[in-house]
């Protein structure tokens, strides 16, 4: 068994490790694999220890704090099942609006995960013309200007013209993003898409459904190869998080 925790531990610091690579060392919840890294390599320390010292370590208390360890992650491995289902779905049709969630913006450039949405959002106007995009995000820590003016500077620089948009650019979060969105334009009550990353696409629908709109329908653009296993594990968090906590601020 020491052997598993041992290579659960460093496969958990490494990941860490290509995550701060390639995102940076503060990438948003990439404290989680740390810290499921330092637990799993605590276990191992525990198990070598005990085979010396088993008078130091009773029995009873490691297997509860096992079970506890791995209820916690098969609870989160559970809800990785709906966050699948909002992942690879079929463009809607017909919709009169599309709600575009805003992401990181550094400086003034998106972000990958915000670039993925707007390539997606590009592809979407086109092949819809008569949707309107609603380019909806505020300004974060870090950023110089809005997510929602770093959107619409993409958008119209890659020909989708101004009347086609609408700005909103005071919210913070994915509840947020759609109750502004909405004040804006009414969209809830309207046909309305809902386009964010894959696996962001199944939390914002369901916070869209608590919030009252009527035809809500995902639309996913593409995810990151390398942080997609991150995300994923992070919206699960997110949801369990909301189921307990309630409706909340979560981005």
């Amino acid at each position: 068994m020491r052997c598993i925790w041992l290579l659960a531990g460093i496969l958990c610091l490494s990941y860490y490790g290509a995550i701060a690579a390639y995102a940076g060392p503060d990438a948003d919840f990439s404290w989680f694999w740390i810290a499921l890294g330092i637990v799993f390599l605590l276990f191992c320390g525990r198990d070598r220890l005990a085979a010396v010292h088993p008078e130091l370590f009773p029995v009873l208390l490691h297997r509860i704090a096992v079970v506890f360890l791995l209820a916690i992650l098969g609870i989160m491995t559970a809800v990785t099942i709906p966050v699948a289902s909002g992942m690879h779905l079929q463009d809607p049709e017909n919709v009169t609006y599309v709600i575009v969630l805003g992401a990181q913006v550094r400086n003034t450039e998106p972000s990958r995960a915000l670039l993925r949405r707007l390539e997606k959002a590009l592809a979407f106007a086109k092949k819809e013309p008569s949707c309107v995009l609603i380019l909806s995000g505020g300004k974060g820590a870090g950023e110089q200007i809005t997510e929602a003016e770093c959107m619409r500077r993409y958008l119209t620089e890659h020909g989708i013209p101004e009347d086609r948009l609408v700005l909103e650019e005071q919210s913070t979060t994915t509840e947020e993003n759609l109750i502004f969105s909405d004040r804006l334009t009414g969209c809830s009550k309207e046909p309305c898409g809902i386009l964010s990353n894959d696996f962001h696409v199944y939390r914002a629908l369901k916070i869209a459904q608590d919030l009252g709109y009527t035809d809500a329908k995902g639309i996913d653009a593409e995810g990151d190869p390398v942080m997609e296993l991150h995300y994923v594990v992070r919206e699960s968090a997110a949801l369990i998080a909301r189921s307990v906590f309630g409706k909340g601020g979560l981005k």
